[in-house]
This record gives structure tokens, C-alpha cells and sequence, in this order.
């Protein structure tokens, strides 16, 4: 959903003033977007991979950074995920892979706590502090967020980011037997991009 995507605009250049020249826009999901806009991405990983397990594919993290920075300037690309502390960790390998081509890792160790509701230890490791923190303070130095994430708590966040100015995309689906993504957040983007669109996917899928 587009609340209105900006229309190319007729600038004067030139000492004289007789030359006009149409400013150049290019395609970028479903919406044009001025070459130099600056971008960031914000990718919630356990949200974005419990996502993929449910549509039944993966992506391709290099093309996904390719796609969703095309047409403008890339300024970062974070990715948010908690990790297992003082024993090994399978995410290990893939954080460092990020890490190496073009992603910013954020982390934090996994806290075990006991829950009295059920009697059992359980773990936490939510990242959505982190994610917040680092949108708004980049908000006044982008054009653009991209968020990876269908998660209802995210939609004062998004709505704080529109009033600085940023244009906020939010990537989820709503193609699963449940939608992965809550209402009010599609509702609150500027854009909402589905990840089962048959265009996104042929573009970011891993072979």
C-alpha cells in the first residue's frame, strides 16, 4: 500500500534559466525513487526467517541488498538477531557471511529466565529496542527505511520515523495461511511489499 509515491518535477538549470530538464526517477519495487535517495534497511531476523520458513523458500542476502537498494544510495543494512552465549551457535557461520558482504550485525546474548505461568525456562532475546533505537537516530540522515519485519510493535516506531520526513517500506507477506505481518503496521506504511509478489521473489530467491 502507497500513500502517494512522489511525481517526477520540472527543475531550472543553467545560468539563463531557458534550460528545463525533467528529473530523472527510476523504478524501484512499486514506486519511483530519486537516484540519490539515501536508504537504509532494517531487518528483524527472526521475524524475516520464521517468515521464509512459512512461505518455503530462502533468500539470497547478497540479491536482497541489491534489490532493495537499487535507485538510490545505500547507506546501511542492519540486521537484528540474538545469539547463544557459552555454547555454539549454528547462526554463527550466516551472521559472519553478513557481516562480510555488506550488512551491519547487531547482536545480543539470549537470556534464560524461569516462567512461573508454565513452569518452565524459556528463552528471550528480542532485539526490537535495538532496531528502534538505530531508525531513529538515522532518520534524520535517510530518505528511506525498509523494514523486514511484520511485527505489530513496530508501528509507533514507523509512525515517529514518517513525522522526521523518512518514506518507511515494510516488508512482510500476507500470503501465508496467516498473515505474517499485523494490520496496523501495513496499514501504517508508506509502502507495504509482499515477499510472495512473484517479482520480489524471482529476484531475491537463493538458487
Amino acid at each position: 500500500m502507497d500513500k502517494g509515491a512522489a511525481r517526477p518535477e520540472e527543475d531550472r538549470t543553467g545560468d539563463l534559466g531557458h534550460v528545463w530538464r525533467r528529473r530523472e526517477e527510476r523504478s524501484y519495487g512499486r514506486e519511483e525513487v530519486r537516484p540519490l535517495e539515501k536508504i537504509a534497511l532494517f531487518i528483524d531476523g527472526p521475524n524475516l526467517t520464521y517468515t521464509m520458513q512459512q512461505l518455503g523458500w530462502d533468500i539470497d542476502f547478497g540479491k536482497l541488498l541489491r534489490y532493495f537498494s537499487r535507485g538510490g544510495r545505500l547507506l546501511r543494512a542492519f540486521y537484528y538477531a540474538s545469539r547463544r552465549e557459552g555454547e555454539f551457535d549454528p547462526m554463527l557461520s550466516f551472521l559472519d557471511y553478513l557481516d562480510y558482504n555488506g550488512y551491519t550485525v547487531v547482536t545480543k546474548p539470549q537470556k534464560r529466565y524461569y516462567n512461573p505461568a508454565t513452569g518452565q525456562y524459556e528463552i528471550k532475546g528480542n532485539m526490537d529496542i535495538e532496531l528502534a533505537i538505530d531508525m531513529l537516530l538515522l532518520a534524520d540522515h535517510i530518505d528511506r527505511a525498509v523494514l523486514f519485519s511484520g511485527d505489530g510493535d513496530f508501528r509507533r516506531l514507523v509512525e515517529a520515523v514518517q513525522m522526521k520526513g523518512v518514506r518507511v517500506v515494510v516488508v512482510s507477506t500476507i500470503r501465508t495461511l496467516s498473515p505474517m505481518i499485523a494490520d496496523e503496521l501495513r496499514r501504517q506504511a508508506d509502502e507495504f511489499i509482499d515477499l510472495a509478489d512473484e517479482e520480489v521473489k524471482r529476484e531475491i530467491i537463493r538458487a
